[in-house]
């Protein structure tokens, strides 16, 4: 049997973050994200089990936490499109959560029972979060290294997860009944294996969800 370990690392707190403003590809890190992306950089292995590969989203504040990990690693960081945020729909990118009409609209798209090709306006909906995170996975089955950190979102992370554990027979409803009774903090790590058999199907595990280095 041979084993590959995925860490999946969600990025450090956003000032919109904090605020619970919906982002767009924009916005760095404030201090208590760079603090955070450190201590989980301090937490891999250095010598015996160290990661071989760092892959990031592009998107601001994942490409800083990124930088933050490979820096205290000593190593470069590789970028991929398959790691961004989900799409918002731009009507509610920088605004709170918390104003109505914006709640009405998360509601219906990311905490309700709908079908899987319900789309509201411009967002990537379930089906195409479901095609990339399908995507992802292939990418990492063919990627060469054992020992991958890929930093990404959370939303996006929990699409990721969820794909592993049920496959193609994963349902909207299914995916936001899990996002919704599993957060993922900001700097919090999913870490997940893919074993390949000689005799029998290859398969993912999920072995920690949400780990965390508490201050």
């Amino acid at each position: 049997m041979a084993t590959k370990l995925i860490y999946l690392v969600r990025h450090g707190e956003t000032e919109s973050n904090a605020k619970n403003i919906r982002q767009g590809p924009e916005g760095l890190l404030n201090e208590q994200g760079k603090a955070q992306a450190l201590a989980t950089a301090q937490r891999f292995p250095k010598q015996k089990g160290r990661p071989q590969v760092i892959i990031s989203s592009p998107y601001e504040r994942a490409k800083e936490t990124a930088e933050i990990i490979g820096h205290e690693l000593g190593m470069d960081v590789e970028y991929t499109n398959l790691l961004v945020e989900r799409k918002n729909p731009t009507e509610i990118i920088g605004r709170e959560d918390r104003e109505r009409d914006v709640r009405k609209i998360i509601d219906r798209i990311d905490k309700s029972f709908h079908a899987d090709d319900l789309r509201y306006r411009d967002e990537e909906n379930f089906v195409d979060l479901k095609e990339r995170a399908k995507e992802l996975l292939t990418y990492i089955k063919r990627r060469p290294e054992e020992r991958m950190i890929m930093v990404t979102h959370g939303i996006f992370l929990k699409m990721i997860v969820s794909y592993m554990l049920y496959g193609e027979s994963l349902t909207a409803s299914q995916y936001n009944n899990l996002s919704y009774l599993n957060p993922i903090n900001n700097a919090g790590m999913a870490i997940c294996a893919y074993n390949t058999h000689l005799f029998k199907k290859s398969e993912w595990k999920l072995i920690i969800w949400n780990d965390l280095e508490l201050k």
